[in-house]
């Protein structure tokens, strides 16, 4: 599992020409799900997340976490995360999940992760083709992969 975690002041998602999903001040995580991952290691890469002190103290250290601040958070499927250019020009995606496995664990990762966030998580809608607008914060952007 890849995670691409970027720290936002806000973010709408758009499915279909319409706002599926918003959040203001918090993250927005992209998660790509490879063809080796499973259920079990999502426990500790959700309780990761949820401790990453990302969000700045009053000194303007980063040191608080997304329930510090009462932080919102948008997860979005993205299965290009697992692209792979080494040969060629267009993008392999051998490595991603297929679609029915992949969907499972996605939405698994965020019924875990909602156990250990104080706000209700908002979500994209797996598969679709959305649009994604946000305003990163810093910039501020990690990549955490669960290995």
């Amino acid at each position: 599992m890849k995670l691409v975690i970027q720290r936002v002041i806000e973010s709408d998602l758009t499915i279909d020409q319409e706002i599926y999903s918003s959040i203001g001040y918090g993250m927005v995580i992209f998660v790509g799900i490879s063809e080796n991952d499973i259920d079990y290691n999502l426990s500790k890469i959700t309780s990761k997340v949820s401790k990453l002190r990302i969000f700045n103290d009053e000194f303007g250290k980063m040191n608080k976490n997304i329930n510090d601040i009462n932080g919102e958070i948008l997860v979005v499927s993205q299965f290009t995360l697992y692209a792979d250019t080494k040969k060629g020009n267009r993008p392999s995606f051998i490595k991603a999940a297929k679609p029915e496995n992949a969907i499972k664990i996605y939405d698994n990762f965020i019924v875990e992760l909602q156990n250990h966030i104080n706000t209700k998580i908002q979500t994209g809608k797996f598969g679709a083709d959305m649009k994604i607008n946000l305003l990163n914060d810093g910039p501020v952007t990690i990549i955490l992969e669960n290995n």
